[in-house]
């Protein structure tokens, strides 16, 4: 199959190279990128389900930590190591073939500061019309992990006050919160994504804190088209002036 080198939006600089016949990086990978908040103190991240490495490039953009992406298909796995490479970016990020189930064996408990998640957005049913080792299902739908065994895996590897953020369908919310809150993650940053001005919420970004206290902050909406096309907000996460944008971001949808 074809691979693609294709630049990584509008940062000079980074690359990315994606196939056709598997999920390629979209908006909401770069949302979360752009969402989640390393500081200062921050030496450890965990990328779960990289796909072919989009977040961990991106966010190589605002930190020095070191950075560690888990991807279980072992041809996703393989091109995410040739995008680290090609960006040489080899001392800061890791890419390992694994599954997210049990990942915590790996690593020490309380291990990372921050863990980031573009997680399957849709459940599986045994009567879902799905190709079960499809690439795409396999990032679409929770045919290998479930939204809960992935907030098990980040409680044990996470510190005690560090985050855990993730994007998601909106009208998961009400799951999302209650199984936050039944591991004892307090959720303190949520911002609801729309297509634009007027339509409902279809994406939600969320960053809770394991075993953190209380205090939601509910952001702004993030709207992502005007009638014209992208927002200036959308334009800066994707590093592009004001004028236009590139054919290459329209479809940035799962």
């Amino acid at each position: 199959m074809v691979e693609v080198l294709n630049d990584l939006l509008g940062y000079d600089g980074l690359k990315i190279i994606q196939r056709p016949d598997m999920f390629n990086f979209s908006l909401d990978s770069t949302l979360l990128a752009d969402f989640a908040n390393p500081l200062t103190k921050t030496k450890k991240i965990l990328d779960l389900g990289t796909g072919n490495a989009p977040i961990p490039l991106f966010l190589s953009l605002k930190t020095k930590a070191k950075i560690i992406g888990v991807e279980i298909q072992k041809d996703v796995f393989q091109i995410a190591q040739k995008n680290i490479t090609i960006n040489n970016l080899q001392d800061q990020i890791e890419i390992i073939n694994d599954d997210i189930n049990g990942i915590h064996k790996k690593y020490e408990n309380s291990e990372f500061d921050l863990i980031t998640c573009n997680p399957p957005f849709f459940k599986y049913k045994e009567t879902s019309n799905v190709n079960k080792n499809d690439y795409k299902t396999i990032a679409r739908h929770e045919v290998l992990i479930t939204l809960e065994q992935i907030i098990i895996e980040s409680k044990r590897l996470l510190k005690t006050g560090s985050n855990l953020c993730m994007v998601h369908r909106t009208e998961r919310i009400q799951e999302i919160i209650n199984l936050l809150t039944k591991h004892n993650f307090a959720i303190k940053r949520l911002r609801f994504v729309y297509p634009k001005l007027g339509e409902n919420s279809n994406m939600v970004l969320i960053e809770a804190s394991n075993n953190g206290n209380t205090g939601l902050k509910l952001l702004e909406p993030l709207y992502v088209h005007t009638e014209d096309g992208y927002t200036d907000e959308i334009k800066r996460i994707f590093n592009y002036g004001k004028e236009g944008t590139d054919d290459s971001t329209k479809k940035l949808y799962k």
